[in-house]
This record gives structure tokens, C-alpha cells and sequence, in this order.
């Protein structure tokens, strides 16, 4: 697995998920299989099934943000600048066809969130941003054809 970059908050949050799935959630996934256990028989407890499918299901996303984890490293806030476009910017870019302005923040991918304005970095719209200037257009392929923004602002 490729190394993962994020900012310290993202990093913080995946280590926070991870600690609350293994203190809190595996210990109430293993009380629910103990009491399904003395329910009787395994063969015919569906109580029981539900909750050994829910504890594998558990562990294996324990493993994936480990894994994650592991590879992740922080980005460091204070080297990032806004001469050009680059992960961390808040990006404020108008769309040339219809002049529609759109704020964007570019992320990790485990980060994104278009919601609150944070799209991953390896999209098609944030990679034809990158390096780009204040006032420079940018013609971006996406799948329904060409689009071009102009770089009305870059922010940290």
C-alpha cells in the first residue's frame, strides 16, 4: 500500500475510530456473542450467527484503518503555500461558462467530504488544479466532457 498523506485532524480522526472500535465496539460485539452463547445450542442460534458475522466484520475494519493508519503520514501545514495549487488549499475557482464560483478545500481521500467544500486530492478536478495560479484557467476532462475554471483565489 502507497503512502497515505493527510492533515493532522484527519490523522487524529482515524486514530480516534480506531480506539473507539476496539474499546468500545469489540468489547459490546463479544458480550452479544457470550449471551447468544448461553442461549444454548450454536447450531440453531441465529443470535449467535448475527453476532460472529458482526465481529468479523468489526475485525476486518480494525485491520483496514490499521493498515491505513500505518501508512498514513501527516502532512507538514506549515511548508504549504498559496503561490500555486496545491493539497491543503482552499481553492475558490470560477466556472468560465456559466460564472458560477465554487469553494473547494483539496484533501486525502480518506478526508473528502464535498459536503463541507473538501474534495480528495486525486480527483480529476483537484489534479487539474494543481500548480496552477490566481487567474490561470484550467481546462479539466471529466466524464461529461471539457470544463473550464479560472483560479480566482488560493487560501490556506
Amino acid at each position: 500500500m502507497a503512502l497515505t498523506y493527510m492533515t493532522k485532524e484527519g490523522y487524529n480522526k482515524l486514530l480516534g475510530e480506531i480506539n473507539q472500535l476496539e474499546s468500545e465496539a469489540r468489547p459490546a460485539i463479544t458480550r452479544q456473542i457470550a449471551e447468544a452463547r448461553d442461549k444454548g445450542d450454536l447450531s440453531e442460534n441465529a443470535e449467535y450467527d448475527v453476532a460472529k458475522e458482526a465481529q468479523g466484520m468489526l475485525e476486518a475494519k480494525i485491520a483496514q484503518l490499521k493498515t491505513l493508519f500505518s501508512h498514513a503520514r501527516v502532512i507538514d501545514e506549515s511548508k504549504i503555500t498559496t503561490d500555486t495549487v496545491q493539497i491543503l488549499n482552499k481553492v475558490t475557482i470560477r466556472n468560465t461558462k456559466n460564472n458560477q464560483q465554487m469553494v473547494y478545500t483539496l484533501v486525502s481521500e480518506q478526508e473528502a467530504d464535498l459536503k463541507s467544500g473538501k474534495i480528495a486530492a486525486s480527483t480529476p478536478i483537484a489534479q487539474g488544479l494543481m500548480g496552477k495560479k490566481v487567474g490561470d484557467i484550467a481546462e479539466i476532462k471529466v466524464p461529461s466532457g471539457i470544463m473550464s475554471f479560472e483560479i480566482v483565489n488560493i487560501a490556506l
